[in-house]
């Protein structure tokens, strides 16, 4: 019986992830759409929040400010790029070791 439900789930899972599918352009592009659409929404938010006092505009301010500096899905991790060589010091010798 255990046999028979892995052949019967495997071939499911066969026939909903065919061989050759690409899921990376696809999850790439709906990301990117997700995360404009949500960037939208939380500056249409933020617009709607009235103001009385300096610190609610410093804030809107802030959020504006940061909202669209956000990366996208799509641009290279940072890790992509050239890591510096830092050529080691050594650390100075202590006062009692002479």
């Amino acid at each position: 019986m255990f046999l028979f439900r892995s052949i019967f789930w495997l071939t499911i899972a066969y026939v909903v992830i065919k061989p050759g599918v690409d899921f990376h352009d696809a999850a790439t592009s709906l990301s990117g759409q997700a995360m404009a659409a949500s960037q939208q929404i939380v500056a249409e938010q933020v617009q709607a929040i009235e103001c009385d006092t300096i610190q609610c505009i410093g804030g809107k301010a802030v959020l504006a400010a940061v909202l669209p500096s956000i990366p996208s899905a799509g641009a290279p991790p940072m890790h992509d790029e050239p890591a510096a060589i830092v050529v080691p010091y050594p650390m100075p010798r202590l006062d009692r070791a002479g």
